[in-house]
C-alpha cells in the first residue's frame, strides 16, 4: 500500500441519477426513485477513492461489508453529493463512513469496509470458490 489515511480524511464524489438507478427488479420497476441497492453500489464507490489512492500495482480492494440507512427519495437526474470519511484503517482493512446528499438534503448513510488484497490472493481465493476453475485468465 502506498499510504495509510489519517482518521476523517475525507473523499467526495458526485452520482447523478440515471433510470437504471431506479428500483426495478426482474418483474418489473417498483418505483421511479433512486433504489437502495444503487445507493449501496454508488456509497461502495464513494468509498473505493481511497483505496484507488493507496492500492499499489499489485493489489486491489474488495468490498466485505456495506450498510445503507435510505432517508429520503431521489428522483433520475438529480445529483448526489457522497462524502466518504476515513472511520479506521489498520494493515490492509479500510472502514468509511459516508453520506449521500442532494442539494443539502441528507438522503443516505452508512458504512463500508474494504480489505486491500494483492491481485494474485484475490485471484486464488476466487479459484478456490465452486466454478472458480472458469475464472482462470479473468482480471
Amino acid at each position: 500500500m502506498k499510504r495509510v489515511f489519517e482518521i476523517g480524511e475525507i473523499r467526495k464524489w458526485t452520482h447523478i441519477v440515471a433510470l437504471q438507478d431506479t428500483a426495478i427488479f426482474p418483474n418489473g420497476p417498483v418505483h421511479p426513485v433512486y433504489a437502495t441497492f444503487a445507493l449501496a453500489r454508488d456509497a461502495e464507490y464513494a468509498c473505493r477513492q481511497f483505496v484507488l489512492e493507496t492500492q499499489e500495482d499489485h493489489e486491489e480492494g474488495i468490498g466485505t461489508f456495506v450498510s445503507v440507512e435510505h432517508l429520503a427519495a431521489a428522483l433520475p437526474g438529480a445529483h448526489i453529493e457522497f462524502t466518504a470519511r476515513v472511520e479506521e484503517m489498520q494493515g490492509n482493512t479500510l472502514v468509511c463512513n459516508w453520506e449521500a446528499h442532494e442539494q443539502g438534503r441528507l438522503i443516505a448513510r452508512g458504512r463500508q469496509i474494504q480489505k486491500i488484497l494483492t491481485r494474485d490472493r484475490l485471484q486464488s481465493l476466487f479459484e478456490s470458490l465452486p466454478h472458480g476453475s472458469d475464472l482462470h485468465g479473468v482480471g
